[in-house]
């Protein structure tokens, strides 16, 4: 079960997080556990499957779901629970972006997706199952490059999971992934320019 946050130290914490993330060179900023939590910037096979799984997500959420997109850079705040978190991707109405530097409403969001870290895997499959879980967020995708697998978390509760093997197409809600698009963490295959590294 996610604890109730108390709302003084919970303001603290996000006036901090806003401090921090003004800081040059910082990747995620986030608040959980009682804590700001921060995160080096992502390594490009991360953001190359943020980038191809948004492509195919978005290509998909406006049929779905009409005035819904697929978002990378967007975070999800529920104070009650004393969380701010940023996923690598999302699906929520549009017109939450309207709402400047306001982080969406867990209510407004229909999918979370993170791409596994080499720095914090196990964020990914413990606290954050159980805090999009707890913020009622109906799907959440847990995508790890460092073996080629994954998960599809679904409420309620995030009882209901599917594992896959990069290489799947997964259904995630109504939505399909083909996860062949993605690649595993190791060595570049080339730069660039087109020469092997």
């Amino acid at each position: 079960m996610s604890e109730w946050a108390d709302p003084e130290p919970y303001a603290a914490l996000r006036r901090l997080a806003g401090e921090v993330a003004d800081v040059v060179g910082v990747g995620k900023v986030e608040v959980a556990g009682g804590t700001v939590v921060v995160s080096l910037p992502p390594v490009k096979r991360h953001e190359v499957a943020v980038w191809r799984l948004w492509r195919q997500l978005d290509a998909q959420v406006g049929a779905s779901h009409p005035g819904c997109i697929a978002y990378s850079g967007a975070s999800v705040e529920d104070p009650d629970l004393g969380r701010l978190r940023r996923p690598d991707l999302m699906v929520f109405p549009a017109v939450c972006l309207e709402d400047e530097g306001t982080p969406l409403r867990p209510a407004d969001v229909l999918l979370a997706v993170e791409i596994v870290s080499w720095a914090n895997p196990r964020g990914d499959y413990g606290e954050k199952v159980a805090d999009y879980a707890a913020m009622g967020i109906p799907h959440y995708v847990i995508v790890d490059p460092r073996g080629g697998t994954g998960v599809v978390h679904a409420t309620p509760g995030y009882r209901h999971r599917t594992p896959f093997v990069f290489g799947d197409t997964v259904r995630v809600g109504p939505w399909k992934l083909d996860t062949s698009v993605l690649l595993t963490y190791g060595p570049p295959r080339a730069t660039c320019g087109g020469s092997a590294s």
